[in-house]
């Protein structure tokens, strides 16, 4: 739309609204003169700059290798952390411990969140989401009615909950976009078609060096033999003397404890499920089976705990799986100063420590951060080849728009240089920031080129002076056009509200990018395009007929 505008609207504007003045104002001249001064003075600096031109090529060789330098000096994430307002908690209680157990100990976790004054309302679910783990979640007031962020009171959080006795508890915020799965922000998957007791070694080595590492305030593994199950002995001779079968000892177990749905009833007008189980008294422990009874086959009841030996051994929970390998999965939460970057890094670090036969993956939002954090390079290279064709088939030249796109690792450079300050990090909304930022800076280049072309075209200029003085006559559009970006982009970086972090990431980085890379394009293009550029040829001179006669007869009047 903004092409189709320049094309039809915008002349129609400039003959209809642009008219020029015969007596400009004081401030118009002024301007003017200063704008004059301006392109003269750049004027001669630029010829001071192709006097060296060795000097600023090895200043292009630098800075095109010091971006990968840059880039490890930047913290990588998947999107900058944002103020939702939401603070998250996850408990982890003993295996064996049962709902009154997590209750009892969640219930002073809930106290101290209602303690907080930026805390609107808070809830804690016990069972959550497994048997021996609670889920809490806490709602803040409006931005405008406190002082500290939720930043603040996730840390201020943390520090209080990691005492309270008998539970595990850790303090995070929630995902900064959507499609994560559920659980801790850092979740590192391990696979291996071995059994699960050689694979929980395996994890239980990294485990603990994840519990003594400085970059995790939080940290938890799924796979744990830890779990008390019962495995009940039969003594089949004594059972068949009393005629008590297998069948009713199942049936008699089952009874008492497996908390079974027979029926509903109507009482009061509500439906109620009917459910056969011993009081709770009966079924604490392990010894509570001996004191059932089975009937025997006389109509005799027979004390379990004659037929029956119970051994308990520890076992795992639950047996997990990934892709169809068994699966253990070391959760993670970052401290307030490691990024995710920095996190998946660490343990890719361990992962290729692992023995042949296991490999690693990940889920939540560290598999996010993996998946697609990577993507910005193959998008890199693709808007530059598309760049790069389109401008090799307005120019009809190969080496022309290699020159234009030298400008683009300069503006780089220069955004690199932002986020590497600490302004910001390198997440999705700021790789936007680079992609778009491609667009914007060889905008500059073309001006340029276009303009060096036609002086070699139309006036047998050679590459030295077409691109002096393209550079020029060129210099003004180039600045009006960096400072009406950077002006319509300041408000990005001054946002404030929700989304003012994302926003503010896709600000700096063209803002920085256009203000270092207008100035390297101002002087360094107009020395790269004397080495690489197409040698122009200068089009023939045609004359009309009358045009002759015109330029013979004054030449005739003049003699």
């Amino acid at each position: 739309m903004s092409g189709i505008v320049a094309l039809t609207l915008s002349p129609v504007m400039c003959a209809t609204m642009l008219k020029a003045n015969a007596q400009p104002s004081r401030f118009e001249l002024a301007v003017h003169r200063f704008l004059d001064g301006m392109t003269d003075k750049y004027a001669r600096m630029l010829n001071n700059v192709m006097e060296h031109r060795p000097v600023i090529v090895t200043f292009a060789v630098i800075v095109f290798a010091s971006l990968p330098v840059l880039f490890s000096f930047i913290p990588s994430e998947l999107a900058p952390s944002e103020d939702k307002g939401v603070v998250v908690m996850m408990g982890t209680a003993p295996s064996t411990a049962n709902l009154d157990y997590i209750q009892n100990s969640m219930a002073e976790v809930n106290q101290k969140l209602d303690e907080q004054p930026e805390v609107a309302f808070s809830q804690v679910f016990s069972g959550v989401p497994k048997s021996n783990q609670a889920f809490g979640i806490a709602s803040l007031v409006p931005w405008s009615e406190r002082e500290a962020s939720q930043s603040d009171v996730v840390k201020r959080m943390a520090g209080e909950v990691k005492d309270i006795p008998g539970m595990k508890v850790t303090t995070f915020e929630m995902p900064e976009l959507p499609g994560a799965s559920s659980g801790l922000p850092i979740q590192f998957v391990v696979t291996s078609p071995n059994n699960f007791e050689s694979l929980y070694q395996v994890t239980a080595e990294i485990m603990g060096e994840v519990q003594s590492s400085p970059n995790f305030v939080y940290s938890e593994l799924n796979l744990n033999f830890d779990s008390a199950t019962m495995n009940i002995h039969i003594d089949k001779d004594k059972a068949g003397s009393y005629g008590v079968t297998m069948r009713d000892i199942g049936t008699t177990i089952g009874t008492m404890m497996a908390d079974g749905y027979i029926n509903r009833i109507d009482f009061d007008g509500r439906s109620y499920e009917v459910i056969p189980q011993v009081e709770r008294k009966y079924r604490l422990n392990p010894e509570s089976i001996e004191s059932y009874y089975v009937s025997a086959a006389n109509g005799d009841s027979i004390p379990l705990g004659s037929l029956i030996d119970i051994e308990v051994t520890g076992e795992p929970r639950s047996l997990p799986h990934f892709n169809q390998l068994n699966a253990a999965t070391i959760s993670a939460v970052a401290a307030p100063s490691v990024t995710m970057g920095t996190a998946v890094e660490w343990f890719e670090s361990k992962a290729a420590e692992l023995p042949k036969g296991y490999q690693h993956d990940y889920l939540g939002e560290s598999r996010q951060y993996v998946t697609e954090g990577s993507a910005l390079y193959a998008t890199f290279l693709f808007a530059l080849a598309i760049i790069y064709l389109v401008l090799a088939i307005q120019f009809e030249s190969l080496l022309d728009p290699l020159v234009i796109l030298v400008s683009v690792p300069l503006a780089i450079c220069g955004a690199l240089i932002a986020l590497a300050w600490g302004l910001s990090s390198m997440n999705i909304y700021s790789q936007v920031g680079l992609i778009t930022l491609i667009g914007l800076i060889t905008k500059h280049g073309i001006l340029i080129c276009e303009v060096a072309k036609e002086q070699q075209l139309y006036h047998q200029a050679s590459r030295m002076d077409a691109v002096k003085e393209a550079a020029k006559i060129r210099l003004r559009p180039i600045l009006m056009t960096t400072a009406a970006m950077i002006a319509g982009l300041i408000p990005l970086m001054f946002a404030t509200g929700a989304g003012a972090e994302q926003r503010f990431s896709i600000g700096i980085v063209i803002v920085a990018g256009l203000a270092i890379g207008t100035l390297f394009t101002l002087f360094v293009l107009p020395v790269i395009y004397t080495y690489l550029a197409s040698k122009h040829k200068p089009l023939p001179v045609f004359v009309e007929d009358d045009e002759l006669d015109k330029l013979d007869e004054d030449y005739r009047a003049s003699h």
